[in-house]
């Protein structure tokens, strides 16, 4: 059974707060990071983490502009994956552990 944590934090005079550590690391929040609140009809708060391809890559989202248009104008273009390939792909990656939350070392960035 998972444990629900309860956490305070106060308001300063300009309506600004410090998100407590354990928030921040469960929704692996760095600095600059966004926030998204959701505020129900009861009044409760869900608090997550705000992500968007779009905005973070600019690139990015314009490649997946192009890829949807061209499945939509070329449908013929869309083939599946054949089960040789898929196997050889996972043969390759066999046992490798990829975690596409972590953050990037700066170096890497």
């Amino acid at each position: 059974m998972a444990t629900t944590l309860e956490l305070e934090s106060t308001l300063t005079d300009r309506y600004q707060t410090t998100v407590p550590d354990a928030v921040r690391r469960t929704l692996k929040l760095g600095k600059r990071d966004k926030i998204r609140y959701v505020v129900r009809p009861d009044g409760a708060v869900l608090l997550t983490r705000a992500t968007s391809a779009r905005e973070d890559d600019p690139v990015v989202g314009k490649f997946l502009e192009f890829l949807a248009r061209d499945m939509n104008e070329h449908p013929e273009h869309i083939k599946g994956i054949r089960t040789d390939f898929l196997a050889r792909i996972r043969a390759l990656t066999k046992g490798v552990k990829v975690d596409l939350d972590a953050r990037l070392d700066p170096k890497d960035e």
